[in-house]
């Protein structure tokens, strides 16, 4: 990996000296505050990679789940959902190979600071809303999700999976590339003025 490639290890030459938190000083924490911004936009070319590499994996369903996180978005762009709920829905399994078992929180963590309350809390519960559609076949409670009846967001999450999530898995589909959302996540994820530090991997 080049500095070009990596933004934090480019954006600045000097460190904090403390060797333990209890040491530290002022200027110490100023130093590591200068390089927060560019931490965030590598961490922003680190999603496009990691949405990548979700193309490694089928987990049996019918279509790898980059393109059902592909699908998923463009459905929701050609429904003419903003950029924010697009990003939502791009993003929203992207933890899927790392943490499958609870892989909506990493989306949520991804996204918390950069999208409404409603999006989050959207990205954040779908896993609960998309077993609707396939617990029961499992031995589980399709209806689990009716535990958050009283959420102002209810309805909202519960159009995401039923208009976007569980239909996105058919091969026929043409999904646009990830390519053609990297502007997207750099719109929402890279801090404003380093946006030529963001350097998606090749």
């Amino acid at each position: 990996m080049t500095d070009l490639q990596n933004p934090a290890t480019s954006a600045t030459h000097n460190r904090a000296t403390f060797t333990a938190f209890e040491n530290s000083t002022a200027e110490d924490w100023a130093i590591i505050g200068q390089g927060l911004p560019h931490t965030q936009a590598m961490a922003a070319a680190n999603a496009v990679e990691q949405l990548r590499m979700l193309e490694r994996d089928t987990g049996g369903f019918p279509v790898n789940r980059l393109e059902h996180s592909l699908q998923t978005a463009a459905r929701a762009e050609n429904d003419g959902r903003d950029g924010e709920y697009v990003l939502c829905a791009l993003l929203h399994d992207i933890g899927d190979t790392l943490a499958p078992t609870n892989h909506p929180a990493i989306a949520a963590a991804m996204l918390k600071n950069y999208v409404s309350e409603a999006n989050h809390w959207m990205v954040e519960h779908h896993g609960i809303f998309q077993g609707y559609y396939f617990w029961h076949h499992m031995g589980g409670d399709r209806n689990a999700r009716d535990a958050y009846t009283d959420s102002p967001y209810y309805e909202y999450c519960e159009e995401f999976c039923a208009k976007y999530d569980q239909t996105a898995f058919d091969p026929d589909y043409v999904s646009p590339t990830l390519d053609h959302y990297v502007p997207l996540i750099k719109q929402f994820l890279v801090p404003e003025g380093l946006e030529a530090s963001f350097k998606p991997f090749e």
